[in-house]
């Protein structure tokens, strides 16, 4: 089990088909509303892919938004969701926010992963709001605390 920064189109590719999986299909995100400017090799974000034995399973990225990290479209297969998998995606784009000299990052977690995100030391900074019909909180973490 690794997580790995795409950097080749069809590793992007990998990643859109996850996220089309679990956002579009398991969770019903319009597909419009899916993809987006960036989304791209060359953009302001950087994408990371998580393998499980060889195998493409989960996917992020991290972009910075007026200095803090932004950690956005991170999602798991179903089948590999009990296997440490999102804590290594998490890692990885937090590592990226870290290269880049950023202090802080932020996230919009669905409120059924909330707790996932406490263990990893994200706390609430928001009241719960509608992203695509699904319940989010806004949540934040000072890596200063992670080091």
């Amino acid at each position: 089990m690794n997580s790995t920064r795409i950097t080749s189109p069809e590793a992007l590719e990998a990643a859109f088909a996850i996220r089309k999986n679990v956002f579009v299909e398991e969770q019903g995100v319009p597909l419009a509303d899916e993809y987006d400017q960036y989304d791209t090799l060359q953009g302001p974000c950087e994408h990371v892919l998580a393998y499980y034995d060889g195998k493409p399973v989960g996917t992020g990225r991290m972009r910075t938004v007026e200095g803090i990290g932004k950690l956005e479209r991170i999602c798991l297969l179903e089948p590999y969701r009990k296997f440490g998998i999102g804590k290594k995606i998490i890692a990885s784009l937090e590592e990226i926010a870290v290269a880049r000299g950023l202090q802080r990052v932020k996230l919009h977690g669905q409120t059924q992963a909330q707790g996932f995100y406490e263990k990893l030391g994200y706390q609430a900074a928001s009241e719960i709001f509608i992203e695509d019909g699904i319940p989010h909180v806004l949540m934040t973490k000072d890596l200063a605390d992670t080091k």
